[in-house]
């Protein structure tokens, strides 16, 4: 049995150590950022996402109003104001416009490497 750990710990330790083994080695000009990481500014926020699974779309700014649909998680939308802790939104995928609670709902937080 303690063979066998040590075996297998030998081929982990190996798997992993192989990318190191095959790396190129560095060169003196830095690597150019993807287009996808590059911003325009390091003050602007994030895009908005879902905390949650799913949040409940309302028609009016209340945990007691009618439910007009559903932001899922995997949705685009769009924030378009806020009202204390409410935010009215359009769901891209659906179409759905209503309001949805904020604490469920908020801007990423970016980094920015001056």
């Amino acid at each position: 049995m303690r063979s066998t750990r040590i075996v297998v710990s030998a081929a982990v330790l190996g798997a992993l150590a192989l990318p190191l083994v095959s790396a190129t080695a560095a060169s003196a000009t830095p690597a150019q950022a993807p287009a996808s990481l590059v911003t325009t500014s390091c003050t602007d926020p994030g895009p908005w996402v879902i905390a949650t699974k799913a949040v409940t779309i309302r028609s009016k700014a209340s945990a007691k109003s009618t439910a007009v649909g559903i932001l899922y998680k995997g949705h685009k939308f769009t924030v378009h104001k806020t009202s204390g802790k409410w935010r009215y939104i359009t769901d891209k995928t659906t179409g759905v416009k209503g309001w949805v609670s904020a604490k469920y709902v908020y801007r990423t937080v970016g980094m920015c490497l001056d």
